[in-house]
């Protein structure tokens, strides 16, 4: 989800920061944390090395189907019960040790994969057996890169910050539509009516949130104190990261960021041959060729390069 729910969060408070660095600090401790989401007892061929540089997170969006937020600061259900929610998105984004901006590659939900201790199943079928740790076990696994962080968001969340900011204005069908946060959820969790199933819909997802970040960027956001304190609430209220990155690693890497802007993002979806049944269930096929030479070029920390002599599946402009 946008570089992550964190690079949303960088740009946020840099904006409206400026010179006063307390802001960053206050806001930054306001971040939830979740603890063991790493998972342990991992044989040693199944762990991933360090990647070459840069840092990969693993961006989970909760699609929970409950009225209670299940992260961040308001949470009232647990972040995971088995079996009660699904990771309805899933994306890892690689920032490249330069700073240069941001790779974010959309799993699908329908990929058929191995999920360790459970066989073929769809990939967001690991985070409703085993929470965050089986979910980072078998996208390891899968694409062989380390998960430096997580970050996870319930979309309700996303649907209050939208809401924040006065709506997003969306290309649908060729019209431009205005929407506030219910209809943009319902936007992004439509799944049977596009031309290309789940594929159009990671690309729906990433075109939202680089639409939301967008709003989010704009001065007159920041103008007023009352809505810039609003809309940052709002952000930090939504999201959740591992325990492992503390209050000085996250304002280090909001630091690290802060010349991101949404023209320095790159988002895709990861490589599919298409899209097959399997036991009755529609189900996603990863092309496992072409994904391990954008996995290498993740682990490499060379995306921009393997973009320039690979095709890839990109947000364009507009979707469906």
């Amino acid at each position: 989800m946008l570089l992550g729910a964190l690079v949303l969060l960088a740009v946020g408070l840099l904006a409206v920061a400026g010179g006063a660095w307390w802001v960053v600090d206050h806001y930054t401790g306001k971040v939830d944390r979740i603890s063991g989401v790493f998972p342990t007892k991992v044989p040693a061929s199944a762990q991933p090395a360090p990647s070459e540089g840069g840092q990969t997170f693993l961006l989970v969006g909760v699609d929970s189907r409950s009225d209670l937020p299940t992260t961040g600061r308001d949470a009232e259900a647990p972040e995971w019960t088995y079996g009660a929610q699904r990771s309805d998105t899933m994306m890892l984004v690689h920032l490249p040790a330069d700073h240069s901006g941001a790779y974010v590659v959309s799993l699908p939900r329908d990929a058929w994969v191995d999920i360790p201790g459970h066989g073929k199943a769809k990939l967001n079928a690991a985070f409703s057996w085993g929470g965050p740790p089986l979910l980072i076990d078998t996208v390891q696994r899968l694409t062989k890169v380390r998960v430096d962080h997580l970050a996870v968001i319930d979309w309700e969340g996303f649907k209050k910050l939208t809401d924040s900011v006065g709506g997003v204005d969306l290309v649908v069908d060729g019209a431009s539509t205005h929407m506030n946060g219910t209809q943009a959820l319902t936007y992004v969790r439509e799944r049977h009516h596009l031309a290309r199933g789940d594929f159009d819909r990671t690309h729906r997802q990433q075109y939202f949130l680089r639409t939301l970040l967008a709003k989010v960027m704009r001065p007159s956001t920041f103008s007023d104190p009352v809505k810039a304190a609003k809309v940052l609430g709002d952000l930090t209220a939504a999201v959740s990261v591992d325990d492992r990155l503390d209050d000085g690693d996250l304002r280090a890497l909001l630091w690290d960021n802060k010349k991101v802007r949404p023209g320095n993002m790159v988002f895709m979806n990861a490589p599919a041959k298409g899209t097959g049944t399997i036991s009755g269930q529609s189900v996603v096929l990863l092309d496992s060729g072409a994904g391990a030479e954008l996995w290498s070029a993740m682990r490499d920390d060379a995306v921009d390069i393997y973009l320039q002599t690979h095709d890839a599946d990109r947000l364009g402009t507009t979707t469906p």
